[in-house]
């Protein structure tokens, strides 16, 4: 019996509204679908504007062009991260500035940010990892301070909430300036492909459709507010085609019931290993602050070093248990390792060295996952 890291989870009406978008007559971008997620997301998460995006990718690289990122720029992120949070600002000239990952847990060291700051830095992109809030209150008290612009990077982030010093409970993606999600097969609610661009901030909201139609007014033509479009902007093709939206939907109105399950299974495991946290000796469990909610996006062991994640991932698979680990840290990618001029970043390579992470998805069984929990507890047993 081979365990799969992921396996995508299907409600069983994606096709079902998928056929209805094609019997619409417009399965491209803003059509029936699309309309019906940004509703959803405005009425019922606290989005004061969302526009659906192909991917996340290209919700952060929208991010920076509304931001104006120009060459020279600083813009303060998590080196421990993917890729596509450093790239869509090095895409418009920015200078990144690579920040630690906190001991308790791989998302940024807010403490850190302050020391991070010159007069070009313009934006901060704080990445919730794991879908665990990073601490907003400090990270927008910094940014009000000295005038700089919040994105979250809420890639694995939805359905998670964040509660500030007043006890306000606030979803992730809706404190920030602006925001992005994605829905790539791996993330909780899923399109395949596919992500979101939250904009808080009431300045941004003409822009950021322009933008996204390629530069053109096409938006308010077909609102009939303008009478032709034309090219008023930089752009590029950012919606995604209303199929995608389609099967998204399909997702979200069942999201309650995949959370609860999700939650069940990171339950499970956590249980578990805790229980168990003698025989797990050195390795570490996930930590959830108490400005936090869990979302149950990922379960991952923190291994002691190097070599022993390297052991636990061989003997993983050899039982047919396809376990992952990520992230690389960016300052040391081969891309930016010869630009990097700041201080070492302990914890980032830490997370990157030693992290390891368990499957989790919708359709992971009790005794599949009985099966993991045995595993894992036998390889540490033995060492």
């Amino acid at each position: 019996m081979k365990i799969p890291f992921n396996k995508p989870y299907f409600t069983g009406k994606e096709t079902l509204y998928i056929e209805e978008s094609v019997n619409s007559g417009k399965i491209s971008g803003d059509g029936l679908f699309t309309k019906k997620c940004h509703a959803l997301f405005q009425e019922n998460y606290g989005f004061k504007k969302a526009l659906l995006t192909t991917s996340c990718t290209d919700a952060l690289e929208m991010a920076a062009i509304l931001i104006d990122i120009q060459p020279g720029d600083e813009v303060i992120m998590p080196s421990y991260t993917f890729v596509s949070t450093s790239n869509a600002f090095v895409l418009r000239g920015a200078k990144i500035i690579f920040a630690d990952s906190r001991k308790d847990h791989p998302g940024i060291d807010e403490s850190s940010i302050e020391t991070l700051i010159t007069a070009r830095t313009k934006a901060i992109v704080p990445v919730h990892y794991a879908g665990v809030a990073c601490d907003m209150d400090i990270i927008m008290r910094i940014a009000k301070k000295n005038n700089l612009f919040v994105i979250e990077d809420a890639a694995q982030a939805i359905d998670s909430y964040y509660t500030n010093y007043k006890g306000e409970k606030k979803r992730l993606g809706s404190i920030g300036h602006l925001a992005a999600f994605s829905f790539h097969e791996t993330k909780n609610i899923i399109s395949g492909e596919g992500g979101l661009l939250v904009i808080n901030d009431n300045r941004f909201n003409k822009r950021a459709e322009i933008i996204r139609e390629k530069g053109t007014n096409r938006s308010q033509f077909f609102r009939g507010e303008v009478d032709k479009y034309g090219w008023v902007d930089i752009g590029s093709s950012f919606l995604p085609s209303d199929i995608i939206a389609a099967f998204l939907f399909a997702q979200l109105e069942n999201i309650d019931s995949i959370q609860d399950k999700r939650k069940e299974i990171w339950n499970r495991y956590d249980q578990a290993f805790r229980r168990n946290s003698n025989i797990l000796k050195d390795a570490k469990l996930p930590f959830i602050p108490n400005f936090a909610t869990n979302n149950a996006h990922m379960y991952y062991i923190v291994c002691k070093d190097k070599k022993q994640r390297k052991d636990f991932l061989s003997y993983l698979k050899s039982n047919d248990i396809l376990a992952v680990f990520h992230y690389l840290s960016l300052h040391k990618s081969p891309y930016f390792t010869n630009q990097y001029q700041g201080d070492s970043l302990t914890m980032a390579d830490h997370y990157s060295d030693c992290l390891v992470r368990l499957p989790l998805f919708y359709e992971l069984n009790k005794i599949q996952q009985t099966l993991i929990i045995d595993t894992v507890l036998k390889f540490f047993k033995d060492l």
